[in-house]
């Protein structure tokens, strides 16, 4: 029996009801997956997709996210292939379109990940663990919101890579996720994606925080003194990337995460 659905960029599959044999390209989504209760249906994995370390262990490696290997996922015969817009490159995602299933998330927003968590519930069969999962994140981000009611907006620089100095601009998640944090991102303005800066970049933008994601330059304690010294008036601190910039089943704890974060602001 076939189904259709729409994925995140409007474009309509007629799928299997529910699909048996399903891939993941993209790491956040395969954590979604696992809490969806999909350990015998998800038969291939990235190697980046380390969450849960089960699965990092037992299922299929198909490459990474940006080199998958196309043998191996024709090899393992998926009836979905599920791909994201920024985390796979354009040729590969449509070369497969070619020959298989692929549903495609684009995941820039809290909203856009709570629709991520609900279209794929309703694709793999799971919608009402799905339905259950956003209620809680609903719940998670409101109580974040009322946390931060009344507090002075901060202006906040979150690194994402150190040689060049990259930093996450206007039109990603991590933009999004900072604006629930109640924190004012000074790079939108000109800078979408994850623009390349310069040190003077940097220190002429002017923050009150700088935010050294663990992913994906694995930022530590050793580059902490270096930043602090470009920026003596910012406090300097160390993130965790995967409560930033993971949408799917993540958003539960992140909301939590960033209630204590920020407490220390």
């Amino acid at each position: 029996m076939q189904s259709n659905h729409i994925d995140q960029l409007g474009r309509p599959l007629s799928l299997p009801t529910p699909p048996q044999r399903i891939i993941s390209c993209v790491p956040s989504t395969t954590e979604l997956l696992f809490d969806l209760g999909l350990d015998q249906e998800v038969i291939g994995i990235t190697k980046f997709c380390v969450r849960p370390d089960e699965w990092h262990q037992s299922k299929t490696r198909v490459g990474g996210t940006k080199n998958l290997h196309l043998d191996t996922i024709t090899e393992l015969n998926p009836d979905l292939i599920i791909c994201d817009k920024e985390e796979n490159t354009q040729e590969q995602v449509e070369e497969l379109m070619q020959h298989h299933n692929v549903w495609i998330s684009d995941t820039n927003t809290l909203e856009q990940g709570l629709d991520l968590i609900g279209r794929l519930g309703q694709v793999t069969g799971k919608a009402a663990h799905a339905e259950e999962l956003k209620e809680c994140i609903e719940a998670e981000f409101k109580a974040l919101a009322e946390s931060l009611e009344g507090r002075v907006s901060q202006r906040a620089v979150y690194l994402i890579w150190k040689e060049p100095i990259m930093v996450a601009g206007a039109g990603t998640f991590i933009h999004d996720m900072m604006e629930q944090c109640g924190l004012e991102n000074p790079f939108p303005r000109g800078a979408t994606g994850y623009p390349e800066i310069s040190v003077e970049m940097l220190q002429e933008s002017n923050p009150d925080l700088l935010l050294l994601s663990s992913e994906p330059f694995p930022f530590a304690e050793k580059h902490l003194p270096q930043f602090q010294t470009l920026l003596p008036k910012a406090k300097v601190m160390l993130v965790d990337g995967e409560m930033f910039s993971w949408p799917g089943s993540r958003m539960e704890k992140a909301a939590g995460y960033f209630k204590e974060l920020t407490k220390s602001w």
